[in-house]
């Protein structure tokens, strides 16, 4: 990714990125939710880690490393993806992805607590304003006449999604401190994540037959090829070059992208409390990362759908 200049990297994982959370609605009509995430990340992990020994990245770790990566992974891509690919039967894609500005509050906070990382003022203040925008967006959801069942359940879906995917933060913020390079831990952390996936679906007794219609072969190579591989690729060079903080920055536009896109493909319509929540949810981003949070707050998935 060399060849690039930062703006065009910036643009790959906003575009890519902020389509990802609607292609996720092509998976989850003819195929369990549970076996979706497995295959999708099964295979993402797998060509995230070619990539990583065709880069020559060190691939063998230690026991404790495995043990530290499969409590990521499960977090961070299993679980959290599970309770995503379900939240969106029931409510937009995009309310989801606004769903998650919630997510660097809370792994910012618990790092906070847990291992005593400092997090500034104007960090919790532009998270809070964040909640209360996503708070406000769901709002409509929950208390319209009709459906509002429905509603209730995407949301309570899309909070456990991101509690999941918080605690998935914390743990890879600690990893971390155990040296694992950066492309192994993801490979091998998705494969982690793709089996916990895998062991919900069995447990639930989900039948598993691959699908036929070509709009879930599509999606799903999107997911990968795209979602994953090309957009990681991306960002970790803007990252390397700019920085943790200003590349978050993808994170600010993404789930504004993601909404749109809801609009114009799903027959999203959005009333005034939930265009302020977006621009609240919005706003509180980017106040989050008006300065560089601490290195172990990052989250390189936060955006991905």
């Amino acid at each position: 990714m060399s060849g690039f200049r930062n703006w065009q990297l910036f643009a790959i994982c906003v575009l890519v990125w902020g389509t990802t959370w609607h292609a996720i609605t092509y998976q989850i009509s003819d195929l369990a939710p549970e076996f979706g995430v497995a295959l999708r990340f099964a295979l993402a992990g797998g060509m995230v880690l070619a990539f990583a020994a065709w880069r020559g990245r060190r691939l063998r770790l230690g026991l404790r490393a495995h043990a530290a990566l499969a409590l990521q992974g499960s977090f961070l891509y299993g679980l959290s993806y599970v309770c995503v690919y379900h939240a969106e039967r029931f409510i937009a894609s995009g309310l989801v992805a606004v769903g998650f500005s919630a997510s660097p509050l809370l792994a910012g906070l618990g790092a906070s607590m847990l291992f005593g990382v400092v997090v500034g003022g104007r960090f919790v203040a532009g998270g809070v304003l964040g909640l209360a925008g996503v708070a406000l967006i769901f709002w409509p959801e929950i208390a319209r006449p009709s459906g509002g069942g429905r509603g209730a359940l995407g949301a309570l879906l899309t909070v456990g999604a991101v509690l999941l995917s918080a605690v998935g933060s914390i743990v890879s913020s600690r990893n971390r401190t155990l040296g694992v390079p950066l492309l192994p831990a993801m490979g091998f952390g998705m494969l982690y994540g793709a089996a916990a996936a895998m062991l919900v679906g069995l447990v639930q007794g989900r039948g598993f037959v691959l699908p036929l219609a070509a709009s879930w072969w599509l999606s799903i190579a999107w997911l990968v090829l795209a979602g994953t591989v090309l957009t990681f690729a991306c960002f970790l060079t803007l990252q390397d070059r700019l920085g943790p903080g200003p590349a978050g920055t993808v994170g600010v536009m993404t789930p504004l992208l993601a909404l749109v896109v809801s609009l114009l493909f799903e027959g999203y319509r959005p009333g005034l409390p939930t265009a302020l929540g977006a621009a609240l949810a919005i706003a509180g981003n980017a106040l989050m990362l008006r300065r560089a949070a601490p290195k172990p707050l990052t989250r390189v998935v936060a955006a991905a759908e």
